[in-house]
């Protein structure tokens, strides 16, 4: 890994030193203080290059076009809500999505598995583990935006969501952000109301570099990507970690967001 990841600035692989401790250290506070922290520079360059190149042809050949209207939760039947509430308004997603079975072997999913990391994810979250999860479609995917292209206000399944940024676009594209919208106890959905119509001031925009791994608390952290502008794609990888083992998507999930239920290998 030392050939892909900084290790020196980022010393993933000996969490039990001093550096190692005070990198987790540092990042816990950074998840209690703002719900994310960022490694920018995670991904070595010449490694960002080589990830690019295996996964662009696999995105240009293979990749499912995810385009549709939903709400924020990806789910029309959230009990206790009126169909016609404004927490319920619909938004549009457009994507390109290949799956983990669609690129077994590259960097993308090395990393993804790579113990060291699952390890500093787990003790950065306060987990005692963490697991791959086992869905063979799911587990790691690769998103790309093409021009006017956005990923709209939603929530994640995931506890915390790990992503790993690969190319930026030359405008737009931009991560967006409100911080603990909801929590367990208070679905607040008189606050999701206010962010759909444009009304949150506390809304934040996070400027991403390629190669920067960054962690948020996706389920509770309502968050967007907005319109790519230009010729070059937004890519982004999505890591899926879980507390329980054999975690997967339903096949109408996977159906939904992959446009398929089984692995390329059925």
């Amino acid at each position: 890994m030392k050939r892909l990841l900084d290790l020196d600035r980022f010393p993933l692989d000996d969490l039990e030193g001093a550096r190692g401790k005070a990198l987790v250290d540092d990042c816990r506070r950074r998840l209690a203080e703002s719900g994310m922290f960022s490694l920018e520079g995670f991904v070595l360059r010449s490694a960002l290059r080589q990830c690019v190149a295996e996964i662009a042809p696999v995105l240009e050949r293979d990749a499912f076009t995810h385009r549709r209207r939903h709400n924020i939760y990806f789910d029309d039947d959230i009990a206790g809500l009126a169909p016609d509430h404004p927490a319920l308004a619909r938004v549009e997603t457009v994507n390109h999505t290949v799956c983990a079975d669609q690129i077994a072997g590259s960097i993308v999913c090395r990393v993804y598995g790579w113990p060291p990391l699952v390890e500093f994810l787990a003790a950065t979250m306060g987990k005692t583990r963490l697991h791959l999860m086992a869905d063979p479609l799911a587990r790691a995917n690769v998103i790309a935006y093409r021009q006017g292209e956005a990923l709209n206000w939603h929530f994640d399944r995931c506890e915390f969501t790990t992503t790993l940024l690969l190319q930026a676009p030359e405008r737009g594209g931009e991560f967006q952000y409100r911080s603990d919208l909801r929590s367990e106890s208070d679905p607040n959905y008189d606050g999701v109301a206010r962010l759909l119509a444009g009304r949150d001031p506390e809304v934040k925009t996070l400027p991403l570099a390629p190669g920067t791994l960054n962690v948020f608390k996706g389920r509770y952290t309502a968050h967007r990507v907005t319109p790519v502008e230009g010729e070059r794609e937004r890519i982004i990888a999505v890591f899926s970690y879980y507390e329980k083992l054999g975690i997967v998507f339903s096949d109408a999930e996977r159906r939904g967001f992959y446009g398929r239920a089984e692995p390329v290998d059925h």
